[in-house]
């Protein structure tokens, strides 16, 4: 093993001129693939495409033209939301048989706003071999070109196409501590970004990033309120869309002293007590004060 500046251990490989490529062993493979460069491909996902017997890719023609690119071609099958249920126990199938099948999407990281999510767990539960090979991801591409804060994020995927539902889902992320992450589409991002200054305010530092790693990348950093004017006029955009708002003002200070004060407190009070007398000193929500709590008291007891 071989250690990190910072202490964290990699398994040691050859430098690629050196590889001899080891025959995959059985199971499900989820493969990273690129979100828009090509080149963004990694050398093990190249390794297990060229070894797998069979791809199940969301969009087969998509999967093809990544293939053709690196001069090869495997078996391909379609998997996605409208024939998983019919095709998750063919493909169980094959793995009980020990077959070796590579899972991607049409860009980026299978199981994040995909249908492999399914497969992967009904593997699992039958405790068929399933395999992570990492690789480019557009939500964390944007959160590194966004500038927001990286420290803590969540990933809220796609909001639902209907105003009165998305304003519902905005209203349960407004207290979030984080930067939030979202996917959408091109038709739909005025309207989201509308709902988001109705909901959010708008003057949180969000950011629209489009076609990342692509020809045509876009990335447009500007407060809530005049991104959604800029959209409101504009064509709807073309491609994928990844977009980006930052936390609340203020509660990262807020969790920063409540973790403070929950080792002040925790010692001499019921996980629930302490929860309950902070959240109301630091108008926090206390579900989230709460799991600050429980989660100190660990370390505490530690």
């Amino acid at each position: 093993m071989t250690a990190s500046p910072q202490g964290k251990s990699f398994r040691q490989s050859p430098p690629p001129s050196r590889v001899e490529k080891a025959e995959l062993g059985p199971g499900l493979y989820l493969t990273a693939t690129p979100i828009g460069h090509a080149r963004d491909i990694t050398l093990r996902a190249l390794d297990v495409l060229q070894g797998c017997d069979l791809i199940a890719a969301e969009d087969t023609r998509v999967t093809a033209k990544l293939l053709a690119i690196y001069g090869f071609a495997k078996p391909l099958t379609p998997y996605n939301d409208h024939n998983g249920e019919r095709e998750r126990p063919r493909l169980l199938a094959k793995l009980r048989a020990g077959a070796r099948i590579a899972l991607v999407s049409d860009a980026g990281t299978p199981l994040v706003s995909d249908p492999g999510f399914k497969l992967a767990r009904a593997a699992l539960a039958e405790d068929l071999p399933v395999h992570a090979v990492p690789g480019a991801s557009a939500m964390l591409t944007g959160l590194m070109l966004s500038a927001l804060p990286s420290d803590r994020f969540l990933f809220a995927g796609f909001l639902p196409p209907k105003g009165g539902e998305r304003r519902t889902a905005l209203e349960a992320l407004k207290a979030v501590p984080a930067t939030l992450i979202f996917y959408e589409t091109g038709p739909r991002l005025a309207a989201t970004l509308a709902d988001m200054v109705a909901v959010l305010g708008g003057a949180r530092a969000s950011v629209v990033a489009r076609e990342l790693t692509k020809l045509h990348e876009e990335v447009r950093r500007a407060p809530l309120a005049e991104l959604a004017a800029y959209y409101a006029d504009a064509a709807p955009p073309k491609g994928e869309i990844t977009l980006l708002v930052g936390g609340p003002a203020g509660k990262t200070a807020d969790l920063e002293q409540l973790d403070r004060l929950l080792d002040q407190v925790l010692p001499f009070m019921p996980v629930r007590a302490a929860a309950d007398l902070l959240a109301d000193a630091l108008s926090l929500p206390r579900k989230l004060v709460y799991g600050h709590a429980l989660a100190r008291k660990d370390r505490q007891d530690d």
